[in-house]
């Protein structure tokens, strides 16, 4: 059997933390950004945990 592949968007996306959690970025900070107010566009600049629900699916496709 072949050996697994990480999932090339994937590790793109996530980064793995010394504590096991993984690190991921907000989304709706790339472009329309005119209408939001300086306040959200802000607080989506800091990186955010995935959640416990995610976080087996996440791990699955960057350890692979």
């Amino acid at each position: 059997m072949p050996k697994m592949k990480t999932n090339a968007g994937a590790k793109k996306r996530f980064e793995l933390t010394g504590s096991g959690k993984i690190k991921r970025k907000h989304a709706f900070k790339s472009h329309i950004l005119t209408k939001k107010t300086t306040k959200q566009k802000r607080n989506l600049t800091y990186s955010a945990i995935v959640t416990k629900a995610d976080e087996k699916r996440v791990k699955a496709l960057i350890l692979a």
